[in-house]
């Protein structure tokens, strides 16, 4: 739940996490390229890390709230909590062009800039889903800015640049 421990940073534990999660999806992108580059295995492997930590946010997240709540910033989403900051940022990944090391430091570059904007402005219906029990709470407010993140990637990176 704490990102490798990245959520125990003492300030923007939420950026310190998605950090952590790029820093994971250039280490992927790497072996897939490794092991022929093709973009479905990329894709593949940022539903399958979202999924993951998803289930994760979901199932411990009410462990987590009354573990952290002494010193949650905000009442229901401890700071210490990543796992959710993962799960956005690599939706914000999916069915992006990484073909070669430049493009895919480009795209992690500018994704994680555009979810980490979007998870700090929660535009709706985010900043709604944070009301939502425990776990889910927790990531849904993620998985939507990571779904906007996602959204003005394929703007910028599909029509801008193509």
């Amino acid at each position: 739940m704490t990102g490798l421990g990245s959520g125990y940073a003492p300030v923007a534990s939420g950026t310190v996490g998605s950090a952590v999660a790029v820093g994971i999806a250039l280490a992927i992108w790497w072996v897939v390229s490794l092991a022929g580059g093709d973009a479905w295995r990329l894709d593949a492997a940022w539903l399958i890390l979202t999924l993951l930590a998803s289930v994760g946010c979901v199932v411990w997240g009410p462990w987590a709230v009354e573990r952290f709540s002494g010193s949650a910033r905000k009442e229901g989403d401890p700071g210490q909590v990543v796992l959710d900051e993962w799960a956005g940022q690599w939706i914000a990944l999916i069915a992006l062009p990484m073909a070669t090391f430049s493009q895919a430091l480009t795209v992690l570059a500018v994704q994680f800039f555009f979810f980490r904007l979007f998870d700090v402005l929660k535009p709706p219906p985010a900043r709604q889903c944070e009301k939502f029990p425990a776990g889910w709470g927790i990531l849904t407010d993620d998985l939507v800015a990571g779904v906007y993140a996602n959204l003005v990637g394929q703007g910028i990176f599909r029509l801008l640049l193509s």
